[in-house]
């Protein structure tokens, strides 16, 4: 079973996954928590890049090294685990290339879905949670969360973007949501972290029991 978590910067993903883990862990299932970029070695050194303040990178440039590391994500750690029956957890996969680099960077949408499909073999996720709130507060959050961890200049690339450019984001989530209702569940992640918890494993259920 493959689940992705989407949304906005700040939207509580990793809190989410983390306590989405726990609650199918007590199941009694194996569960893998991985992420993109960074989910697999290549991954980490094209996170550093991706996400650095610093960095300065072409939209196209971009795009395309978030498709290597999708790439070699799939291949190395994600269709492996898949195949010995692991739950995957993944934070973020191909709806944020569709939100970022389509909805807010202006690449066209279509090619995205074809480039992306290409670089994960066609890997669908079974589900995809996506946690939303309004876009201010979760850039609140997601700076917070970096000052506290020292990762504003490291991490922060994305975060540093407009208010304008985090709306189309989030315009772009919720459009995807809107046309893919089965596979695409909205979870309002501006409630507490135990009610994030119980939504995100209610939508669960029905592939648990599959």
């Amino acid at each position: 079973m493959f689940i992705t978590f989407e949304g906005i910067e700040g939207a509580g993903k990793s809190t989410a996954i983390a306590s989405v883990a726990d609650g199918l862990e007590r199941r009694g299932r194996r569960v893998l928590l991985t992420q993109e970029p960074g989910g697999c070695a290549l991954g980490k050194t094209l996170r550093t890049l991706l996400l650095d303040q610093k960095s300065v990178i072409a939209s196209r440039a971009e795009l395309f090294l978030f498709l290597a590391d999708r790439a070699q994500h799939v291949a190395e750690v994600v269709r492996p685990a898949l195949e010995q029956d692991i739950v995957v957890l993944c934070d973020r996969y191909a709806d944020s290339t569709l939100a970022y680099q389509g909805y807010a960077r202006g690449l066209d949408p279509a090619v995205l879905r074809q480039l992306s499909a290409e670089a994960a073999g066609g890997l669908v996720p079974d589900m995809t949670l996506l946690l939303d709130l309004p876009v201010e507060e979760g850039l609140a959050r997601a700076r917070r969360r970096n000052e506290r961890l020292g990762t504003v200049s490291s991490e922060g690339r994305f975060d540093a973007e407009s208010l304008a450019f985090h709306a189309k984001v989030r315009s772009g989530f919720l459009a995807i949501a809107s046309e893919e209702p089965e596979r695409v569940k909205i979870i309002d992640s501006s409630r507490p972290p135990a009610e994030v918890q119980a939504q995100c494993l209610r939508h669960l259920e029905t592939l648990l029991q599959g």
